[in-house]
This record gives C-alpha cells, sequence and structure tokens, in this order.
C-alpha cells in the first residue's frame, strides 16, 4: 500500500477553538497521574492543561484556574479500537424466532436486518447513545466501524457530528460490502473518500470494509485503492468466524489475511477487527505487515466464535468492544481473565499494553505521535478516577489496581481535548436525560421498522 500523503505534526502548541479563542487554561492538582501505560510511569504532579495540550507535568503555576484531584488518579483516556456505534438502539431489542444458531445467522437475523432499519435520526441517536456511554465510562477516542445501506451518503458526517457535540474523539470508517449490492457497495467507497476529504477537528477517517466473505475483488481493490488515495488503512474484519476462511478457500483459493494482501490491504495502517480464526503463517504475515489487530474478547465470546491466537503473540494487538459499549476498563479486565483462563499467561501489564496499543493507533491516525501520554505537548485527553486507593498505587502494581480495582463507576472528570466533557461524572455539553428520551422513542420506531425486514438473503461460499 502506497504510503500516502504525510501526516502534520500537531504538536506545536496549544490549538485555537473553533469560534477563534484559545482555550482557558485548566490545572488538575494533587492526584496520582500515570503519565504512560507502556511503559508503566507513576507521578505525584499536577498537570497544567492549555488549550487542547499538555503543558506541564510537575507543580502548577500560580494564577491557572485548579481543579483539586487529591486522592484521584489522572490516566491518559481510553481508546476503543472496533465500535459498532449503530448497534446502541439494540439494547434488549426482541429477536425475531427462530434464534440464530451459528455466527452466520446472527448477521443474517439481526444486525443485516437492523442496519437496514436505520435513518438519520437512528444513526444520530446510535452515535449519541453510543458516544455518552463511551465518554462517560473514560473513554476518549472510538475508533467506529458504521453500516446504514440506506442512508450511506453523509452518514459519517452525521455521526460525527453527534460525537463532536458530546465532545468524544473519534475515528470513522463506512463499512463497505457487496452483499446489498453493488450500487451500494459503490457508494460505500465514495463516503469513505467523502468522509476523508473532509476537515473534521475531532474525528479523522479510515476506509472501512466488512469481511472477505462478503467482498469481491473488485470491490476490495477499490477499498485498497481509497486508502492508499487517502494515505489511510483499511479497517475490516478478518476471520472472525469460520465462515470467512471457508469462503476466502472456496472462491478464491487462498486464506484470508492472504487474500488482503494480495488486494494490497494488509500494511501498518490497516486494523483488522477480530482475527480469530487464523493460523500461525497467518499471524506471522499479519505481524510482518506491521498491521494492527483489535481484539473482542467479550464479543468473541458472546458469539460464540472462539478465541483470538493473537492474544500471545507479536502483533500490535488493541482492544476493541465490537458494539458491546464503550467501558474499556470493563473490557481490559475480561480481556485479561479471559487470557488468563485460556493459558496464555499474559504478564500483568497486558491489559494495559493492549490499550496503549490502542492510542498509538490514534495518534496514527491524528498524526499525533504522543498521543495516550500525559507529557507536555501530548492532545490533552484525560480521565479522572476518584479512586481512593486502599494500597499504595506505583509503576510496578498499577496493573493490580487496574485489573482488580478501578473501574468506570471510579470515572470522575473526562477531558478531551483540554475540554471537560464530564465534570463530577455527568456530561457538561448535553442534557443526558433528553438524549434518554429521545433515543427510547426512536429504539421504538426502530424496532418497529425491523419489524418489516426479512433476515438478509446473503449467504457466502463454503457457508
Amino acid at each position: 500500500m502506497s504510503a500516502g500523503p504525510a501526516r502534520p505534526d500537531r504538536n506545536a502548541g496549544p490549538a485555537a477553538r473553533p469560534d477563534g479563542g484559545a482555550a482557558a487554561g485548566l490545572a488538575l492538582c494533587g492526584g496520582t497521574v500515570v503519565t504512560s501505560l507502556d511503559p508503566v510511569t507513576v507521578v505525584a504532579a499536577d498537570v497544567v492543561i492549555a488549550g487542547d495540550r499538555i503543558a506541564t507535568v510537575g507543580t502548577a503555576p500560580a494564577g491557572v484556574p485548579r481543579r483539586d484531584c487529591s486522592q484521584t488518579l489522572v490516566l491518559p483516556g481510553n481508546v476503543c479500537a472496533h465500535h459498532h456505534l449503530y448497534s446502541a438502539l439494540s439494547r434488549g431489542m426482541p429477536v425475531r424466532p427462530p434464534a440464530p444458531q451459528n455466527f452466520l445467522q446472527i448477521l443474517q437475523r439481526l444486525w443485516w436486518r437492523l442496519d437496514r432499519a436505520l435513518d438519520e435520526s437512528a444513526v444520530r441517536l446510535s452515535a449519541l447513545v453510543g458516544g455518552l456511554d463511551a465518554v462517560r465510562a473514560g473513554t476518549t477516542t472510538v475508533i467506529d466501524h458504521h453500516a446504514s445501506p440506506n442512508v450511506i451518503d453523509g452518514s459519517l458526517d452525521i455521526i460525527a457530528d453527534a460525537l463532536a457535540e458530546l465532545g468524544l474523539r473519534s475515528v470513522l470508517c463506512y463499512e463497505v460490502t457487496d452483499r446489498d449490492g453493488m450500487a451500494r457497495a459503490a457508494a460505500g467507497v465514495a463516503e469513505n473518500r467523502r468522509f476523508l476529504a473532509t476537515p473534521h477537528r475531532l474525528a479523522r477517517g479510515m476506509v472501512g470494509a466488512h469481511a472477505s466473505f462478503t467482498l469481491g475483488d473488485d470491490t476490495l481493490a477499490a477499498c485498497a485503492e481509497a486508502a492508499a488515495d487517502s494515505g489511510v488503512g483499511v479497517h475490516i474484519h478478518v476471520a472472525e468466524d469460520a465462515v470467512d476462511q471457508r469462503d476466502a478457500d472456496a472462491a478464491y483459493g487462498v486464506r484470508v489475511v492472504e487474500r488482503l494482501a494480495r488486494a494490497g490491504v494488509l500494511g501498518p495502517d490497516a486494523l483488522l477487527a477480530h482475527c480469530v480464526h487464523v493460523t500461525g503463517p497467518e499471524i506471522e504475515q499479519i505481524a510482518s505487515a506491521g498491521a494492527a489487530v483489535a481484539h473482542n474478547p467479550r464479543s468473541n465470546m458472546n458469539n460464540r466464535v472462539g478465541y483470538s491466537p493473537l492474544a500471545r503473540g507479536r502483533t500490535r494487538l488493541a482492544l476493541g468492544t465490537d458494539g458491546i459499549g464503550g467501558d474499556m476498563f470493563a473490557e481490559s479486565q475480561l480481556a485479561y481473565f479471559r487470557a488468563m483462563e485460556a493459558g496464555c499467561g499474559p504478564e500483568a501489564d497486558w491489559p494495559l499494553r493492549r490499550l496503549a496499543q490502542g492510542a498509538r493507533i490514534v495518534g496514527r491516525s491524528f498524526g499525533e505521535p504522543r498521543y495516550g501520554t500525559i507529557q507536555p505537548g501530548a492532545p490533552a485527553d484525560l480521565t479522572v478516577l476518584g479512586y481512593p486507593p486502599p494500597t499504595p498505587v506505583t509503576a510496578e502494581n498499577l496493573a493490580g489496581h487496574w485489573v482488580f480495582g478501578v473501574s468506570s463507576r471510579h470515572v470522575r472528570d473526562v477531558i478531551v481535548a483540554g475540554d471537560l466533557v464530564v465534570a463530577d461524572g455527568r456530561a457538561t455539553r448535553v442534557d443526558e436525560a433528553l438524549i434518554a428520551h429521545g433515543a427510547a422513542r426512536e429504539a421504538e420506531r426502530l424496532w418497529a421498522r425491523l419489524d418489516g425486514i426479512a433476515p438478509h438473503p446473503f449467504t457466502p461460499k463454503g457457508a
């Protein structure tokens, strides 16, 4: 894949607000500050924010507005490396019988019906609900993979604007697929290209693709070309279920990872979701290409598709939720316990390194090499936990506190690009009750439309 245009370095200094004024300074004082998750570094310091940047980590100067952070942990904001915000209004949704018996049926009878029921209002409310859930849980960036076959053009702007309304950072893409016809596949590629050419303060883009088993050669090539032209990667599901490998073998005579490599998708900008049914040679191929992988253990358990062998490998492994909320404390803890159960024997800081990898993916998208750290010049994306530790917190034992102590219930404040978007556990930019009310009404309409949509007829070869 072509490297594309060089990404700008946005570390020169504080950015101006959209209204032209510089953001006011703020000092987070008296907390225990985790300046890095990989390697783990913990200091007792004040964190001074100027504009959208960390100005200093040390002692706050006089005259800067202060926020008392004694008895708190100040952390880099969490990243969800693979989300489906459009699923936010599916919570509690009835599933038409008969119940799905395998992964393909889950897609045909649930998700590929839901995405066809989405209209502009449902796309927006889903983004608001899912984004609010994420930021309230201390997640400052969501990497989202969107699908709405009847609302393609402009759908990524709807999501970007809704998340910006919350103050949330995002990396977005539209899911290109042939399952709804070639016209919609072409429209999906066009939507990715359009969004990538549209400036957004808090959003960046990738090129989205569903999975090898719903992508013909021409469509896959179009995705690779759009990504190369824009200097970004392809965000694609890879071997989530064995059906993906069976289709690749039956239709193309190769396994999925090799097919992606031949198409020019595999590379350091690529983001591969799941990678459950991959072999040793495929793992080596992914690692050699430098591609990032989003591991989604809760979703994989829920769909009964298996456990990714990459959990123990040398790949650039990050963590996502695959649409099961935006709480990365919960996801990282479950990921650790699942790895232990699988006999991977991960080091105690394994979940911290996975979260740091998610931040590096975001940093690559935004041209911010210091993203995910708390150091001068880094973007000011932070989470403050009201966590009075019962035992000392050090670099050596932070992982123990993370896995066995902290949770999203401790999230007190969240700062994104220098703005306090959650204060004392409440969103500062939106009316949470109003969003909940609107979402409940929208969900009723969405579910009613869903009743008129039959299971999707698309069936891959080798199914």
